[in-house]
């Protein structure tokens, strides 16, 4: 059998690897160079491979060295998570189960997605949150967050992770906007609309996923971030001034002062479900084996 790395070492080695050098991690840890640099070294022979590559008080990582500190920290994490579930199983108090979302996807879809587990797991409190993309990804790799959904498909490095549903793309706008009366809509019909994002093209894959779709359509769309983030997304027409992509039900919505309305060819966005590796939740297989 291969041999596993001594998690104190390994976090130490991290340290170094993190700070560019032994001086700084040994404060940061309250250790003596020398021990901090024994704890490398045996951590080296423990696995049988050269990690850093020592210049004067500068290291510089080895391609292994590079590998198991990006792994590692997921390792870490993964452990840091074990240690929190195994104390929570011996409290009396209910097991709590947070969900991260991206702004992009509303509280309703989240409900729908989760409320078979919610009636399967009775002893578990649910959580759900709206977190801006990288905060949703740094939530799930640390494990505050122990499912994570965010639009369009992500790569992510050092998470798990895999698209659980496609939802049909649709458009809102103002109820008084002409389109509000055309139902259904072609895409190339919002050529000289300002579409409402959440984030930069670039920035965002969802932004990406929309921005091609106009392209698609056959033109260069204008378009604005929405300067209302946390609200559902068909906010964003009234605020905005502007038609924004979304998933709610065709028809009136925020009391009447929006219409969304259906496309002529259907447009289907991928929803991706993100969670920390090296773990496994009962819950959360409940969530991707019975998502609607």
């Amino acid at each position: 059998m291969l041999p596993v790395p001594d998690l104190r070492r390994l976090t130490h080695f991290i340290a170094v690897a993190e700070s560019s050098g032994f001086t700084s991690a040994a404060t940061q840890l309250h250790l003596s160079q020398q021990a901090l640099s024994h704890s490398v070294q045996q951590l080296e022979k423990e696995i049988g491979v050269t990690l850093l590559v020592r210049s004067g008080r500068r290291i510089a990582l080895t391609p292994a060295g590079q590998t198991l500190m990006d792994e590692g920290r997921a390792l870490l994490a993964a452990a840091r998570t074990l240690t929190a579930h195994t104390r929570a199983a011996a409290s009396a108090q209910p097991k709590e189960f947070v969900i991260g979302h991206s702004p992009a996807i509303s509280n309703r879809d989240v409900y729908t997605l989760i409320e078979p587990a919610i009636a399967a797991a009775p002893d578990t409190s649910f959580t759900v949150v709206q977190l801006f993309p990288d905060r949703l990804t740094a939530g799930a790799r640390d494990g505050a967050v122990q499912l994570g959904l965010r639009r369009a498909v992500v790569p992510q490095e050092l998470l798990a992770g895999a698209v659980i549903r496609y939802d049909p793309l649709r458009v809102a706008v103002p109820s008084n906007h002409p389109l509000a009366a055309r139902s259904p809509l072609r895409i190339a019909d919002l050529a000289n609309e300002v579409i409402a994002l959440w984030a930069p093209p670039g920035a965002s894959y969802y932004s990406d996923f929309l921005i091609n779709a106009c392209r698609r359509a056959g033109f260069e769309p204008q378009y604005q971030v929405s300067r209302v983030q946390g609200c559902p997304p068909e906010v964003a027409a009234l605020t905005d001034s502007a038609a924004a992509f979304v998933t709610a039900p065709a028809g009136p919505a925020l009391d009447g002062a929006v219409t969304v309305v259906d496309l002529d060819e259907p447009l289907l966005v991928p929803m991706q479900a993100l969670w920390q590796p090296h773990t496994s939740s009962a819950v959360r297989d409940l969530i991707l084996r019975r998502r609607p």
